[in-house]
């Protein structure tokens, strides 16, 4: 199976780099339009802030490739927030994958979220053998509300899409790869689609 980490500059890829090797498998780093698109799996990650990552997905092309892609693409933390139409961060448009608008948190609670929180409502095969309010580590300012195309849910401060699904494209909030167990699991069921 061929496994692509699309590289953008969106730090933090060692770990996802791991995460898929503990699984047993090898993933690539990779811009290339056309080994991205060959890929059995696609994996969008993000770290860092919203128009940033944009520019850099513009100037390589990569924001009019990404929508076309037709193998099961998945979108972490960042990377979800750019699947979707824009983001309040900076006042960015996103890919226009998922139709909602990141918002931020209040500054009635504590921004950034930092640690563990729980998923509910879990609706998709990424969710297999997945326990209904399992732990998963979150590190956001951000978030999708809820909507059509969410497939789990979390809260802080205001209940949030955990987890979006449209056709191929599936987007998680949290960090599976630091997600233990439960973002093992989430992984390898994101493998087997």
């Amino acid at each position: 199976m061929k496994i692509v980490i699309i590289d953008y500059g969106a730090g933090n890829i060692q770990s996802i780099i791991f995460a898929i090797k503990r699984l047993g498998y090898e993933a690539v780093l990779s811009h290339d339009a056309e080994e991205i698109r060959n890929a059995d799996k696609v994996i969008f990650p993000g770290v860092g802030e919203a128009s940033s990552a944009m520019e850099k997905l513009r100037a390589t092309g990569l924001d009019t490739l990404i929508p076309t892609l037709k193998q099961p693409v998945l979108g972490i933390c960042l990377g979800m927030q750019l699947m979707c139409n824009a983001s309040e961060e900076g006042n960015t448009e996103g890919l226009g994958i998922f139709d909602l608008d990141v918002v931020k948190f209040s500054n009635k609670v504590k921004v950034p979220q930092i640690g563990w929180n729980q998923i509910s409502d879990l609706k998709s095969e990424l969710f297999a053998n997945v326990p209904d309010k399992s732990y998963i580590y979150l590190v956001h300012s951000f978030y999708a509300p809820i909507g059509k195309e969410s497939i789990a849910l979390s809260e802080y401060e205001v209940e949030y899409s955990a987890a979006l699904q449209k056709d191929n494209f599936y987007g998680v909030q949290f960090h599976p790869e630091k997600s233990s167990e439960v973002g093992s699991g989430i992984l390898q069921n994101f493998l087997n689609l």
